[in-house]
């Protein structure tokens, strides 16, 4: 099968490291993945096409307008190849109705420019389908797929037992971890849960080891979100310095892993509007390829359904601070429902299921059409 996925696939945001393990892993099942458009210097590893025509499937990946190719070649593609084989992925739940939740918005108007309507409009132009990476769509009309996924063979270090990944983490003179927790991703509508985060973990910090934050905009409040007067991009500088938190800029997504194997903990946080819609990320299923112990900042529900009940261990209470000092105090328990947790994604959340899925929908038959 060959699929084309159309996007803006820049190398230190959003979901470039889903589609590289598709291209990657796709090789190996026998699969040809192309990215829409001219190669870029700065992904080599990803290969990219103008031609259309021999697609079995076109995969529209939209989280910003910029995903959206211009004119004349969104024209020519979308006259050349059929509607029904060309599907549309809402990562971001652009497609439903305007949704609030604190700051967080999925049709922030004066920020990008287009309302509600819009988005319906063109997604619906795009393709016969409309998918979101989430269990269960509030629409009718959009199907459910959460294209992100779990790579068992990109797991940094593949402990055969808990005891020894346990022995490992806690010794320095295996493994050098400068940090005791690491979150990579910009600050972008999730200051709101790494505030309370930072504020809790002050009780363990001298246990725990020092925090690092990679990602755009932590250290300050970006001026244009001041000139614009958008919330959800805030920070306290004064709060990062009392808890001695280290602040880096982004890095690209073939280095995140690394980094996070650099500490002991990573959390995985969602913002305010993707726990609202139930919807996945890169870093849902990512971060447990990193040699690290993740922190579910998730509802109780959702991490059942998705990463299975041996995950419930990695869920805090409201005592952030006391919940990783309880895993600090249990390696072996702690390890126990990481390993647990890798297996439960390998099984249910792999890529390779993901490209089942994916043939299905380049069989026009069972394309379900979205309401245009």
């Amino acid at each position: 099968m060959k699929i084309l996925f159309v996007g803006s696939f820049d190398p230190w945001t959003r979901s470039v490291a889903t589609v590289h393990r598709y291209v990657t892993l796709g090789k190996k099942l026998g699969h040809d993945v192309c990215i829409y458009g001219d190669p870029n210097p700065e992904t080599p590893q990803l290969p990219a096409t103008l031609k259309t025509a021999d697609a079995d499937l076109i995969v529209f990946v939209v989280q910003v307008p910029q995903d959206i190719p211009g004119m004349p070649g969104l024209a020519r593609m979308m006259d050349r190849f059929p509607r029904q084989k060309r599907v549309v992925l809402d990562l971001w739940g652009r497609y439903n109705e305007t949704v609030r939740v604190d700051h967080d918005f999925n049709h922030l108007e004066k920020f990008d420019g287009h309302p509600e309507w819009e988005w319906k409009q063109a997604m619906t132009a795009l393709g016969s389908r409309i998918l979101q990476p989430t269990l269960e769509s509030r629409r009718d009309d959009v199907g459910a797929f959460l294209f992100h996924g779990f790579d068992l063979d990109a797991v940094d270090k593949p402990y055969a037992s808990a005891k020894e990944a346990a022995e490992a983490w806690l010794d320095p003179a295996t493994t050098a971890r400068p940090y005791g927790v690491v979150y990579v991703g910009s600050n972008w509508q999730r200051w709101s849960q790494v505030r309370p985060f930072l504020e809790s973990y002050r009780s363990s910090a001298e246990r725990v080891g020092q925090v690092c934050l990679a990602g755009w905009d932590w250290s300050e409040r970006p001026g244009w979100a001041s000139q614009m007067g958008i919330a959800g991009v805030d920070t306290d500088p004064e709060l990062l310095a009392d808890l001695r938190v280290e602040v880096r800029m982004g890095i690209r997504f073939e280095r995140v892993n690394q980094l996070l194997g650099q500490g002991r903990f990573a959390p995985v946080i969602h913002r305010p509007l993707f726990k609202e819609l139930g919807l996945v990320t890169n870093r849902t299923f990512e971060t447990f390829q990193a040699d690290c112990v993740p922190v579910l900042m998730l509802p109780h529900d959702f991490v059942e359904a998705v990463y299975g009940k041996s995950a419930l261990r990695l869920v805090p209470g409201d005592d952030v601070g006391a919940h990783l000092v309880s895993l600090l105090d249990d390696p072996l328990g702690t390890w126990e429902a990481v390993l647990a947790t890798r297996a439960h994604l390998a099984e249910h959340h792999s890529i390779a299921r993901r490209f089942e899925q994916l043939e299905e929908f380049a069989s026009a038959d069972r394309l379900t059409k979205a309401v245009s």
